[in-house]
């Protein structure tokens, strides 16, 4: 299912992102620490360039833990557009029995519930089409975003 697919690759992006964040937060501790050390040594120059490093790093830190607070509301989002399709697939599972026996009554020619059946199951068709208009709408929209990235 691309959904599953796309929630999980939401979840691999995630993951990259906070090993990125690990990463540059060490980054910018080792800038500070050799620009105290500098410091402490009073070397100038390498105070300058460890102050320089640390701002690129800090700025850095600043995009990624923006970049995951969206990678995460683009996974809550996603999840929750599948756990919606999933919804509406065990609904209309649940509502085939019903649907059949509708059927085999209006081929069994009964007389009766016949226009009752056809009415019934022309608005069960209806209902299904646009469900099934909308999970294919949200999954488009899923996968745009996720092309995106």
């Amino acid at each position: 299912m691309d959904a599953k697919v796309a929630v999980a690759e939401v979840q691999e992006a995630v993951g990259r992102t906070e090993r990125e964040l690990a990463l540059e937060r060490q980054r910018l501790a080792d800038a500070e620490r050799r620009g105290r050390l500098a410091g402490e040594i009073q070397d100038a120059e390498t105070v300058a360039v460890a102050d320089r490093f640390a701002a690129k790093h800090r700025e850095r830190l600043g995009v990624l833990e923006r970049k995951l607070v969206n990678q995460k509301e683009e996974m809550a989002l996603a999840q929750r557009e599948l756990d919606d399709m999933q919804a509406q697939l065990k609904t209309a599972e649940r509502d085939r029995p019903a649907m059949e026996a509708r059927q085999s009554a209006r081929e069994a020619g009964d007389a009766e519930s016949g226009l009752d059946l056809q009415d019934e199951l022309l608005k069960s068709d209806m209902d299904r089409a646009s469900r099934e208009a909308a999970a294919a709408r949200q999954l488009e929209e899923l996968k745009k975003k996720m092309r995106k990235e």
